[in-house]
């Protein structure tokens, strides 16, 4: 991911905390030489290994658990997102441009085929899911049903070696300029627009 001084974000505890509020990402590796992309759910292990260890699994008939095992694959989580009016600025000189933030993690691939692993992945992928439903759906892993669905899964741990974050908030501008722009959004409405204003009115150094 090309990175930009401006824009790169190093803690781990937000990289983490990101990964956590968009755990829907893209895991990609190689299939046949070429880049292959699955979109799933991940959980993340935080104190597991030094910068945390992604877990998910995809489907058993999915080729790119085959040849996963060893590879480097990267995991990427998507945040809010939103384009920047070259008007809102009120300056001249300037263009359009989209705000966003994302996470890229490297690591290597584990394969799990042990159905009591899997049943404990699923176990934990659902409960952390769940658990902002009003009456939490708890899975039972050891009916006929749920052996079955088990041996149509494999799971993947992915123990980070590499991570990094990209959030471009318009660092690059003058504070007022950057206050301009979470006004427009605010003021626009709609999911991402105010998650994007929010980010940056988090990283606008206070007044006071």
């Amino acid at each position: 991911m090309y990175l930009p001084a401006a824009f790169a974000e190093a803690d781990l505890t937000t990289l983490h905390d990101f990964i956590e509020q968009n755990g829907f990402g893209l895991l990609v590796s190689q299939v046949g030489g070429l880049p292959f992309a699955t979109h799933v759910p991940f959980l993340l292990e935080r104190t597991a290994g030094p910068h945390g260890t992604l877990v998910c699994h995809i489907a058993r008939a999915n080729p790119q658990w085959r040849d996963a095992g060893g590879q480097t694959a990267l995991a990427i989580f998507s945040g809010p997102h939103a384009y920047v009016s070259p008007t809102w600025y009120e300056a001249e000189q300037v263009v359009p441009t989209w705000n966003y933030a994302a996470v890229h993690a490297y690591g290597r691939v584990q394969v799990i085929e042990d159905e009591s692993a899997l049943r404990e992945i699923v176990r934990e992928m659902v409960r952390v899911y769940e658990r902002a439903m009003p009456r939490p759906w708890a899975f039972d892993g050891s009916t006929t049903f749920a052996k079955r669905m088990l041996g149509q899964i494999v799971g993947f741990r992915i123990e980070i070696e590499k991570i990094g974050g990209k959030f471009k908030l318009n660092q690059n501008h003058p504070v007022e300029r950057r206050r301009k722009v979470v006004g427009a959004l605010q003021q626009r409405g709609g999911e991402n627009a105010l998650a994007v204003a929010a980010m940056m009115r988090a990283r606008i150094p206070s007044e006071g």
